[in-house]
């Protein structure tokens, strides 16, 4: 599995570092071959060519089979005509990752926020919505109609309604096969209604799974008071963009949050959280969250390929990640005692000591 790295700004340099640790020695232990190329984007990129994203690179990572991305400054980037641009956006759109995967569950050892303990994952519409950079082909969907007035735009289509359903509903029938509908069809009835039709049409397919559907704000009440009841949670973007993060910190914290961002060919671990400058270079930054990023992206092409050793490597960092928490082995902001590489290198040593795949 050929990977393209891409530590970022801020703290993403520190927990690339520990990500590409664990990566390493899981690729020993289970024999995945793992080659890792090594790229920048972002500030670095910015102040060596001018542009955050040279165009050549999306074609080497477009030739490879996936790519682990550390957390950009993008609130900076603002000018496009300046080499602004997006990385994170940048990625979802040219390589089509529609399907935004982020689980979100408790963890022995961390003190979360929530009534119970939970195991659920958010399926997110990645490609269309309320976002202004991914509605149109040229220029954004938002317009200052007087300096008092602006107009935004949000894009739901039946095609990306389908394919998200889909992959939530064939993530449940790895799970406890239960899909939440999150929508908004009561005063969305066009848009929100046309998401529920197609969620309704897949789950059909589907007879083993069972369908729920419910109104974003009640959601994010039920959430609340009783996070277990959920499993695979499937939404439009912006709605699971909200979610994804109520969830993550309902955990203990949003650097818990593993994400990974999934289209048919292609696929991007991304940490759920962002760049954290004001503790960058201190080694106090959470690994956790880009490590089970990466695991996500090992069983999305274990899936891919129907790969025995890579869906094993995936469920391995998992269990090595939850281990070490339980066991104090990572950063403070988590209730562990170590700093940012030393929780990498533990949970790296946790893999090494597994017996080999056999």
């Amino acid at each position: 599995m050929h990977l393209i790295v891409l530590p970022g700004d801020g703290i993403g340099p520190e927990i690339t570092a520990a990500t590409v640790g664990v990566l390493e020695a899981v690729s020993e232990r289970f024999g995945l071959g793992l080659r890792l190329e090594h790229d920048i984007a972002g500030h670095e990129s910015l102040s060596r060519h001018g542009t955050t994203v040279r165009p050549e690179l999306l074609e080497r990572v477009r030739a490879a089979d996936g790519l682990v991305l550390g957390p950009m400054s993008t609130f900076e980037y603002t000018d496009e005509s300046k080499g602004g641009i997006n990385p994170s956006m940048f990625f979802r759109k040219n390589l089509d990752l529609f399907a935004n995967i982020r689980p979100a569950r408790t963890y022995p050892g961390v003190t979360h926020h929530a009534v119970s303990a939970f195991d659920l994952v958010v399926v997110r519409e990645n490609t269309e919505g309320f976002y202004a950079d991914r509605n149109m082909e040229s220029g954004g969907s938002e317009m200052l109609v007087t300096p008092d007035v602006c107009v935004s735009l949000r894009r739901i289509t039946r095609p990306c309604c389908e394919r998200i359903a889909r992959a939530a509903f064939r993530l449940a029938m790895t799970r406890r096969k239960r899909v939440t509908a999150v929508h908004k069809a009561n005063v969305l009835k066009i848009g929100d209604g046309m998401f529920l039709e197609e969620c309704r049409k897949v789950a059909a397919e589907f007879p083993e799974v069972a369908l729920d559907e419910i109104i974003i704000d009640a959601m994010c009440a039920h959430v609340v008071r009783a996070p277990a009841r959920f499993d695979v949670v499937v939404t439009t973007n912006m709605f699971g963009d909200i979610l994804s993060d109520l969830t993550a910190e309902l955990s203990g914290s949003i650097g818990l949050g593993g994400s990974v961002n999934a289209g048919a060919r292609h696929a991007m671990a991304q940490a759920a959280h962002g760049s954290a400058p004001d503790i960058a270079g201190q080694d106090r930054a959470n690994p956790l969250s880009l490590i089970l990023s990466a695991a996500q992206l090992l069983d999305w092409h274990a899936d891919r390929l129907g790969s025995r050793a890579f869906g094993e490597a995936s469920r391995a960092i998992e269990a090595a990640v939850a281990d070490a928490v339980a066991a104090g082995e990572s950063t403070a902001d988590v209730g562990g005692r170590l700093g940012t590489a030393a929780t990498g290198e533990r949970i790296a040593a946790r893999l090494r000591a597994l017996p080999a795949l056999a």
